[in-house]
């Protein structure tokens, strides 16, 4: 596996197989790399001739610079743990490898980006916007992957894609969740072994209120799923939201759409855990080209 830090060296690494048409695959991480990340690079490997993930903790999508400056980071472990599945390159740059000046572009993305992540976190995803994009542009690949973690974030790279037309295909890749159900998070590792296992409360909460569809209104089932955590000592909820998956926009009835997702972000002590369930999904690629 080659180890890259510089835009130019990975060009110029790269064009030969662009030359000969070989597919190329790219997972842009932030590092602090599990097993949740593992899966999207294992299908990125598989898919592809050539694979590239990005370790790169960007600091235009943090809203709270006490949040950037704690995010775990271990480019050496994560390289080695790239290389043992079969990474064609990591490319590790530097913040001014990447921002040689600051990026200025301003995204617009409608209501994608108002609700929800956005509404608590402003800035967040104009900031992933401007990396992401600075990523495709410098990689060129056939195929990106995304995690459905961050399911706000996919929607809005999908829109991004068809906004600036870069021919990339993105494929989302299903939540990894530990034993206990907590899905898989670099910042988990800032938990301790107790607030891990009241953590997995967010899943549970979630799983139950599946039940509720249909049977109860969504008003009933967000007070349910938020009463419940907030009733765990160390657990806060930010905001839990039904919204249609396609839109991001709440909705109010189940029959409202045939795709409807709840989405969650918890606080555990001061660590902050998003998750989302599918609570209907009638007819919906997972994978928009």
């Amino acid at each position: 596996m080659e180890i890259i830090r510089s835009i130019t060296a990975l060009d110029r690494f790269l064009q030969p197989f662009r030359d000969e048409g070989k597919s190329i695959g790219l997972v842009p991480t932030m590092g602090s790399l599990h097993e949740g990340h593992m899966a999207l690079v294992k299908q990125c490997v598989g898919e592809n001739d050539v694979s590239v993930v990005s370790v790169f903790v960007n600091p235009t999508q943090f809203n709270d610079k006490e949040d950037f400056r704690l995010y775990p980071r271990n480019s050496e472990a994560d390289c080695a743990l790239l290389e043992s599945v079969g990474v064609t390159v990591a490319f590790v740059p530097s913040v001014e490898e990447m921002y040689p000046e600051p990026d200025t572009r301003v995204f617009d993305f409608g209501m994608l980006d108002k609700v929800m992540e956005g509404r608590f976190r402003p800035g967040h995803f104009n900031g992933v916007a401007q990396i992401v994009s600075k990523l495709f542009y410098i990689v060129k690949p056939t195929k990106a992957y995304f995690g459905e973690k961050d399911f706000q974030q996919l929607a809005i790279v999908r829109e991004m894609v068809k906004q600036l037309d870069i021919p990339v295909e993105i494929v989302g890749v299903p939540i990894v969740r530990e034993a206990s159900g907590l899905a898989m998070s670099s910042r988990n590792l800032r938990l301790s072994e107790e607030q891990r296992q009241k953590a997995a409360e967010i899943y549970r909460s979630l799983l139950l209120s599946a039940d509720f569809v249909g049977e109860k209104s969504i008003r009933e089932t967000i007070d349910f799923v938020t009463n419940r955590i907030n009733q765990i000592d160390g657990l806060r909820v930010e905001y839990f939201d039904i919204v249609n998956g396609a839109t991001l926009q709440p909705v109010s009835d189940w029959n409202e759409s045939t795709y409807i997702v709840g989405c969650i972000a918890v606080f555990c002590g001061d660590v902050r855990l998003i998750d989302n369930i599918s609570y209907k999904n009638l007819g919906k690629s997972n994978d928009v080209h």
